[in-house]
């Protein structure tokens, strides 16, 4: 069985293409999923300067790729399902390299907005004549209703 689960943090920005042939969009993305450990020995592999993160790779595609390109951004939480795979190409130097991949069959995002998100702290305040249309007493707003003209 090939499944995988991962929750972390985006590296960086999603990138998002869309394949010429057929259209479909295809979102790439590394996600940051910390390395379970105590906090000394995080505190540790940090003076040394040794990740204290594994970077995955994941894949996204269809309408899915789209969601994540347009509403994540980098440092933003999210818990990807999908599955491992593995390839390699051969640069044109001639080495050949190896390529691991998560293909995300699900994505879901996690927490708030976080600080890449432009509205955060910024309330949204309503346009002043948006109140304009309505009476200024609320006792004309209401009115008492007769149970017989309840149609239920």
């Amino acid at each position: 069985m090939n499944s995988v689960v991962l929750i972390g943090r985006l590296a960086r920005d999603p990138e998002l293409r869309f394949v010429p042939s057929t259209g479909m969009a295809v979102a790439n993305m590394v996600l940051a999923v910390d390395k379970e450990m105590s906090r000394d020995k995080k505190q540790e592999m940090s003076s040394q300067g040794k990740p204290t993160a594994d970077f995955i790779n994941v894949v996204v595609f269809g309408k899915q790729a789209e969601n994540c390109a347009n509403y994540l951004a980098k440092g933003r939480e999210c818990a990807v399902h999908g599955r491992i795979q593995t390839g390699s190409y051969t640069t044109q130097a001639g080495e050949k390299r190896y390529t691991t991949d998560v293909i995300a069959d699900r994505v879901e995002f996690i927490g708030g907005r976080g600080q890449s998100s432009p509205q955060q702290g910024k309330p949204v305040q309503p346009d002043s004549s948006y109140f304009d249309d309505f009476p200024d007493d609320d006792n004309d707003i209401f009115q008492p209703v007769d149970d017989e003209d309840i149609p239920f």
